[in-house]
This record gives structure tokens, sequence and C-alpha cells, in this order.
């Protein structure tokens, strides 16, 4: 991996509002900080560096909507299993990022979205088996948000086709969220540190990044307390559209300029 040393100013600058801008959607929706800056960074830096640069702040950002929004023991309680199906999908999926640099899993899971949004047109996401079977359904849903999470930096998709499809309230769903969140991101943190041959140092310089991105996180925080439930949903399934654009926008702008 490149130093941190050697992205430029204007670099930096594009990576700090980046940050800040997914942090504010992170607070506004609860979900989008990685899918986000993930992929727009990675137009300016490579996707390893983009992988490191977006995970502490993805972990303030986190941690700021657990402590804002209330509830968090009883979502615990209900939906314990979800976090640990997700840290073995995120152990597994980071040592395939590791092994496996050079494989498209952006837009892998870029395809994945557009079919369940394909899906939500046709009216056939509502599926009965989640609501009937929520524990077995969370631990599947769970694991591929986790496998996501470390091979492409994103563990949202998998979790809003799981939440969607159960009906929970907009509090519990955010509360869901970030509490697989939660488990994610460390383990891919450990698993990058060990393995994939980041120093502390190289985190360290990613702080600075973080205090930005939870301040906008907090401020959307409260924006989402006036947002209604329909609208909510709304937000969420454009978010996902937006974001398979950028996946597969930053896939074909990678590979066209290692060709040239």
């Amino acid at each position: 991996m490149p130093g941190f040393e050697n992205l430029s100013l204007l670099t930096l600058v594009w990576v700090a509002l980046v940050l800040a801008f997914a942090g504010a959607v992170q607070g506004a929706l609860g979900v989008g900080f990685p899918m986000l800056a993930t992929p727009m960074i990675a137009t300016v830096t490579d996707m390893r560096t983009a992988v490191i640069l977006v995970l502490l702040p993805c972990v303030a950002t986190t941690v700021t909507n657990i402590v804002m929004s209330g509830r968090f023991l009883q979502t615990l309680r209900r939906y314990w299993f979800m976090p640990l199906c997700m840290l073995a999908g995120a152990a597994i999926g980071a040592r395939l990022f590791v092994a496996f640099p050079g494989f498209p899993y952006a837009l892998l899971l870029s395809g994945v979205i557009l079919l369940y949004l394909y899906l939500d047109r046709l009216g056939r996401v509502e599926w009965a088996f989640v609501s009937q079977h929520r524990v077995a359904s969370g631990v599947g849903f769970g694991f591929l948000a986790g496998l996501s999470e470390g091979t492409a930096n994103i563990a949202a998709p998998p979790l809003l086709m799981y939440l969607f499809s159960l009906g929970v309230d907009r509090m519990t769903f955010v509360q869901i969220l970030n509490l697989c969140f939660t488990v994610g991101k460390p383990t891919q943190m450990a698993v990058l540190t060990l393995e994939g041959g980041v120093t502390w140092t190289q985190w360290a310089v990613t702080l600075p990044f973080a205090v930005i991105a939870t301040a906008t996180a907090i401020a959307g925080v409260k924006i989402r307390d006036r947002i209604d439930a329909g609208s909510y949903r709304r937000w969420l399934l454009r978010l996902l559209f937006v974001i398979a654009l950028i996946l597969v926008i930053q896939y074909g702008y990678s590979t066209f300029a290692m060709a040239a």
C-alpha cells in the first residue's frame, strides 16, 4: 500500500469532503457511510488505501448513531445473533480481500443491489420466509453482510434487504444496522493489521477524518428525526441505487486506469 505521505493536498481535501458528506448521510439515514465514501475515495486512490481511510471514520459514525438513537439494549437482546454472524462473514471476507485483492467484489455487489431494486419495483421483496423465520434469516443475511463488508467494504445492502422484509420500526431499523456495523469494522481492522500489513501509525493518520465524519453525523441524526417513515424508505432505496452506480463507475475507472 502506498504511504499516506504520497497523497497530494488536493486528494486529502477530497477525502475530507467525501467523509464529511458520508457522515451526514450516515447520521440522517443510519447507513451509507462506507457505501458512499469507499468508492468515491477510490477514484483518487487505490482501493486498499480507500478502505483504510474509511474504516475508523466509519466506526466513529456508527458509535454516534448508536449513542444518539436510543433503545440499544432492547435491540441487542432481540438481535444479538446478527453481529456474531456478521463477525464470521467479515473475517472470511477480509481474508478473501487480502488473498485476492483484484477480484471485482464491488462489481458483484452492484449487480446484487440492482437486482434487488428491480425486484422491489415489481413488488417482490416482501419475502414471507424472513418474517416467519426471523432468526434463521437473520443468520444468513448477517453472514452475507459480513462477507460483503470484508470484501467490498460495504455491509448494508444485505442488511437492508433483511430489514425491509422484516418490517421493523425506524428506530429498531437503525439500531440493528449499527449493531452489526460495530463488529464488522473492528474485525476488518484486525485482519488488515495482522495480515494485511497496515501499521498503527497509518490508522492514527485517519483519526482527524474520524472527527470530521462524527461532527457531520451528529448533524445528520438531527435531520433524521424530521423524516417520515415513507420518505425514509424511499431515500434508502435511492441511496442503494446511487451506490450501485458509484460502484460500477469506480470499477470502470480503476480498470481503465490499470489498462492505461
